[in-house]
């Protein structure tokens, strides 16, 4: 077997192999005899059927199919020859396949590109310091008391923070507008789920009132036909009710099923929640700066196509399993929704296997025995949680990776240059994200 090499781009070699003749009619002869011993022909008796028979009938399936054989068997044979590592799946022509003559084949295969990783002392991030103060378990304290809290009728004017029961229909002009229409919804006022203006047209009314309110769809509202217009609502008000929030004491800690059920226990139990949480969010932010950064100095990196794709696949996956719900079929998500996503996440991956490979990295089991131990904390059995991931290869190996991210990152932050930020709890959790996006509204 024969194999020239073109480079045709960084990340893209052309090969063409050329396969002896004689090779290929050893095959055929060969499929031909296997063929010959199992097949069924009027006349003969099976395993009886001559071998001139099969080949006059089937000789030329056969053929085709031992060649495309060959050429997979001669393409991996060449790459394994050539020392090259594929980055995904061939396109492979054939040029001459004619009988008696030497096959000849050309196959064009994305490769991993070559990396020089720029010096990650120019990888700038901010490194949040934060604490869960008394102030913020007593927060989340008064959060879990309204998340239990009862609901109880009132003949009173419906104000902020109350829930009202209400029969609504929207119109556009005088035509009612499909899906603006509801029965015995309940809504607290204040909440801010309806679009602006809603809540507001029902404060100050009472039980078995009817008001009509005007309002505007925003400008990037979801539906299509409501954007940006003006709508009426006819409201019925069935009920009106305030909030009834449950005291703090061992009664409502029962509810929670701790071992000890007295408020220093509950307190206790959310520190130690609110705690676990911060540092997770902390860890991520720093995490993401990082890479983020890593990506910023290594701008040059070409990313094969295959790898794109296969991040695309996973976006599209997760995309179904959040919104689309169970048997939404991800394919019919657009590839275009993904791919900025897509070519991020796979240049990433590039550049952090690349860390991994110069540095010599390797999973230390100690940090994931750490690293389970810290995840299971979050379950009512622990030591369960720590023996699944132990005894399966799939979360393991998850679990692995992860871990392997995290001594990426101290290998990066040994460089880069760190300015470290004090943040309070809420803010400290926040997603980058939800900040930017708060930061540009302020």
């Amino acid at each position: 077997m024969q194999v020239s090499v073109e480079t045709t781009s960084p990340i893209e070699r052309t090969l063409t192999i050329s396969v002896p003749a004689a090779r290929i009619e050893e095959k055929v002869s060969s499929e031909v005899a296997k063929t010959a011993k199992t097949i069924r022909i009027d006349g003969f008796r099976k395993g009886k059927v001559p071998v001139s028979v099969v080949k006059k009938r089937y000789g030329q399936g056969i053929r085709m199919e031992a060649i495309e054989q060959i050429m997979r068997d001669a393409y991996m044979e060449a790459l394994q020859k050539e020392s090259i590592q594929p980055a995904g799946m061939p396109s492979i022509e054939p040029k001459n396949v004619a009988e008696g003559a030497d096959l000849e084949f050309v196959a064009k295969v994305e490769v991993y590109p070559e990396i020089t990783l720029a010096d990650a002392s120019a990888i700038n991030v901010n490194r949040v310091n934060s604490e869960v103060t008394d102030a913020d378990v007593d927060t989340m304290l008064e959060t879990l008391r309204k998340q239990n809290a009862d609901w109880s009728a009132v003949e009173r004017e419906a104000a902020d923070g109350d829930q009202v029961t209400i029969d609504f229909v929207g119109y556009l002009g005088d035509e009612a507008f499909e899906g603006g229409a509801a029965q015995d919804h309940k809504l607290v006022l204040g909440s801010n789920t309806m679009i602006p203006g809603f809540e507001d047209g029902i404060l100050g009314a009472k039980a078995g009132e009817e008001r009509t309110i005007s309002v505007t769809f925003p400008e990037d509202y979801q539906a299509e036909n409501l954007k940006g217009k003006e709508a009426t609502f006819k409201i019925t008000v069935s009920e009106v009710a305030e909030q009834i929030i449950p005291e703090l004491n061992d009664a409502f800690v029962e509810k929670f099923g701790l071992e000890e059920a007295t408020v220093d226990a509950l307190r206790a139990e959310v520190r130690k929640n609110m705690e676990r949480e911060l540092n997770q969010a902390i860890k991520a932010k720093l995490k993401n700066s990082l890479f983020d950064g890593l990506l910023s100095i290594n701008g040059d990196v070409q990313v094969p196509s295959a790898m794109v794709d296969q991040e695309v696949d996973a976006l599209r996956k997760q995309a179904a399993q959040q919104f689309g719900g169970q048997g939404f079929d991800a394919s019919q998500l657009p590839a275009e929704l993904f791919q900025e996503e897509a070519s991020k996440r796979a240049k990433l991956g590039l550049l952090i296997a690349e860390v991994i490979k110069q540095q010599e990295l390797k999973v230390e089991d100690d940090r994931v025995h750490a690293f389970l131990e810290d995840m299971a904390q979050a379950y009512q059995e622990p030591q369960q949680v720590i023996d699944y991931y132990l005894k399966n290869k799939e979360q393991l190996s998850q679990v692995q990776s992860a871990v392997l991210e995290e001594q990426v990152v101290d290998k990066l932050l040994e460089t880069a240059q760190i300015t470290d930020v004090t943040l309070g709890y809420e803010d400290a959790i926040k997603p980058e994200a939800q900040v930017e996006k708060e930061g540009e509204e302020a």
